[in-house]
């Protein structure tokens, strides 16, 4: 039951001394570096802001980019004599995409910067996205979205590192709320675009649409500066040696090209799917932040046609019901933003140590749990001809604020659970279940729906809502004795 784990693990604790010996030389230099006007840290101000909403941006464009076709499926079914389950296809395999990329592109951020990344994957986006609005069969389709997906996913991923690049945990909470939430604003502002571009247009022009956003927040990138410190410390061309008081050594030589091979796998590869098997506190909050992703996509797929059945909606009217989720969407962070000044703050103040336990952040999540259900059995009983059509809305808008406010907390909790070393693998452990889910939930969201009806299918998912909402009840109260467990763990 444990070999392949067992061996994963052995892989990677070999991976981690191989790295912690390639890293010392970075370490043997810092004694510098908070004076280094290079430094991200001592940039000004307006500068890290307009980062910030730069790479928020790029976030919402790439994201708009998956979602904006989807309006779009019955034209394509008609013009390329497809059917209805497969003009989905493109919107899954763009997600599938967006799982993938990251699990290159963010160990190549490490390696080569932040910059250079956004200066190869956005381009190659462009172009992908230019073959999709040129696309004249489904296959071509198909495969330009996928590439698409896997040249934006990692703007997306790396996005949260350039903000931790820039700023001390202390000044990150209202910089990431605001990050976190302008993907999902893209992802859900896409169909509402979408459908407006569909019915003034073909299909094909909701590429040119993203193509005509994707520009104008891509050539900034060619004005910002590197932010990732161990690319910053290489390139000052420092001798590779360890300095002492009282002697220089050598330091280690770097292993031959198939150790680092070998050792890439394991790190970027082996190790998220490790965490996602023997780590309990990685496994059932990405599993539960996943779920609530693929309904983000379920409702993408699913939502304009419950409109259209029940309420006659024509295909402009079936975009603005987007507006509810996208109100629940701008909201949410309103109450995270509460919680980290009248709660977190003070606890934090209150501290001897200056600093409070992961669980601290997830006062938002448990508020959002209970949030979710209800919105999901309020949409169920009440998307019907006698009910007007705006409260069926509200209770989607109540969805997308129940899930965003367990979404970002969530997420804050395993960056600062499993730190800087291991947090990177723990995101992409949660990448890969997010996108997978987001790629498979469109798929059998028509057929769910169209066998259970509205309220049957949405009672399902409500019913699984509940069941996980205990999540961060249970992490809120033995998550310390689980984070002890751990084999990632950081010290407190």
């Amino acid at each position: 039951m444990e070999g392949a784990p067992a061996a994963l693990t052995r892989q990677l604790s070999k991976g981690e001394q191989q790295l912690a010996e390639l890293q010392q030389t970075d370490n043997s230099h810092d004694y510098n570096w908070s004076n280094d006007p290079r430094n991200p840290h001592l940039w000004t101000k307006r500068r890290k802001v307009a980062m910030i909403v730069l790479v928020s941006c790029i976030g919402y464009v790439c994201t708009m980019g998956s979602t904006i076709y989807a309006p779009g499926r019955e034209q394509v079914a008609v013009e390329f004599s497809v059917s209805a389950e497969a003009s989905i296809l493109p919107v899954s395999l763009f997600n599938i995409g967006m799982g993938l990329g990251p699990l290159i592109a963010s160990p190549l951020s490490e390696t080569f910067g932040r910059r250079i990344v956004y200066l190869v994957v956005l381009p190659l986006f462009g172009l992908f996205v230019l073959g999709w609005g040129f696309s004249s069969s489904l296959a071509s389709l198909v495969i330009c979205r996928f590439f698409a997906g896997v040249f934006a996913s990692p703007s997306v991923a790396i996005a949260a590192a350039t903000i931790a690049d820039m700023l001390p945990p202390s000044q990150r909470a209202f910089p990431l709320i605001v990050y976190y939430t302008t993907p999902t604003l893209g992802a859900l502002s896409g169909p509402l675009i979408g459908g407006f571009v569909i019915s003034q247009k073909s299909w094909h022009w909701t590429a040119w649409v993203t193509l005509i956003f994707a520009v104008p927040v891509s050539l900034p990138l060619l004005f910002t500066r590197e932010s990732y410190k161990k690319v910053l410390l290489a390139r000052r061309n420092v001798p590779a040696v360890d300095v002492d008081s009282q002697s220089r050594q050598e330091s280690p030589s770097k292993p031959p090209a198939t150790s680092q091979l070998r050792l890439f796998i394991t790190q970027n590869l082996g190790r998220p799917a490790v965490m996602l098997l023997t780590e309990p506190i990685c496994s059932f909050l990405c599993l539960y932040m996943s779920f609530q992703f693929g309904l983000l996509y379920l409702f993408v797929v699913s939502s304009p046609r419950i409109y259209a059945t029940t309420y006659g909606f024509d295909i402009q009217a079936q975009s603005l019901s987007f507006l509810g989720l996208l109100i629940g969407c701008a909201s949410a962070p309103l109450l995270l933003i509460y919680i980290e000044l009248r709660l977190y703050r003070p606890r934090l103040a209150r501290s001897p140590e200056e600093r409070l336990p992961p669980e601290e952040r997830l006062d938002g999540a448990m508020v959002g749990s209970v949030l979710l259900p209800i919105g999901l059995f309020m949409f169920a009983f009440t998307a019907r001809p006698s009910i007007p059509f705006y409260v069926p809305m509200v209770a989607q808008g109540i969805v997308m604020f129940g899930s965003l406010s367990v979404y970002i907390p969530a997420g804050m909790y395993l960056m600062e659970t499993y730190g800087a070393k291991y947090g990177a693998s723990a995101s992409g452990a949660n990448s890969l279940l997010r996108y997978a889910l987001a790629s498979t939930f469109p798929l059998f969201a028509p057929t769910m729906f169209a066998r259970l009806g509205t309220a049957g299918a949405t009672s399902v998912l409500g019913g699984f809502m509940v069941v996980m909402a205990c999540i961060p009840w249970v992490l809120r109260k033995w998550g310390p004795e689980l984070r002890r467990r751990s084999k990632y763990r950081v010290d407190d």
